[in-house]
């Protein structure tokens, strides 16, 4: 685990979007652990955030010209990431859709800087894949390219199929998925931490009933 996922999984420690306990998953699952993107809803945290994007994006070289974010969650994410960058000398634009195409004013479902060239996809997690390929559509339709799809937290673990939800958008649409952080650098940091690794084991055996590898 690099120092850039150990601060972001303290970060998300400290402002308990990542909390411990029992929690039931959209599969109707038991899992130990949570994770609410939706509570970085303060500027302080959104900053922080996006700086975690930023840097994850630098560190992996993620090659693109336009960030797009899906609605509702990746539009912030988004244009928080892209001010961020820009913070660093790499300004590139942003884009997101509308749930509803408008009819007046600016009609049409896309919004921003128009869909050209290389497109990285962000957004808080993949859980079914739908926003992915909903923006991936989009994207065609544009004559662009999608680049790749960027996440916070990648929880490792199997959808519907007996593959997580990455590592289907991986095979589908052939482009790479990038994670801040993963269900393995969580593991280590509790393995590494006193007053987390109450929670190891039932992490471990969630990860070994449903985790994907």
């Amino acid at each position: 685990m690099s120092d850039l996922q150990q601060k972001f999984l303290q970060f998300a420690l400290d402002k308990e979007i990542l909390k411990f306990g029992e929690f039931i998953t959209k599969f109707g699952r038991h899992s130990p652990y949570f994770f609410n993107a939706g509570l970085f809803y303060e500027g302080s945290r959104l900053y922080q955030l996006a700086h975690f994007y930023a840097d994850t994006i630098i560190k992996n070289n993620l090659d693109f010209d336009i960030l797009f974010g899906p609605a509702y969650k990746g539009i912030v994410l988004a244009a928080a990431t892209s001010m961020t960058l820009a913070e660093k000398n790499i300004n590139k634009p942003f884009a997101y859709n509308r749930k509803e195409a408008k009819d007046h004013g600016e009609k049409g479902i896309l919004v921003g800087a128009p869909l050209t060239g290389k497109i990285l996809i962000i957004d808080d997690v993949i859980s079914a894949g739908t926003s992915v390929l909903e923006s991936i559509q989009l994207i065609q339709q544009e004559k662009a390219e999608p680049a790749g799809v960027i996440v916070a937290l990648d929880r490792m673990e199997k959808g519907i199929k007996d593959i997580s939800a990455v590592e289907e958008v991986k095979q589908t649409y052939q482009i790479p998925v990038t994670a801040i952080a993963t269900l393995q650098d969580l593991l280590q940091l509790v393995a590494n931490n006193p007053e987390l690794q109450t929670h190891q084991a039932a992490i471990t055996a969630y990860r070994e009933k449903y985790g994907t590898i």
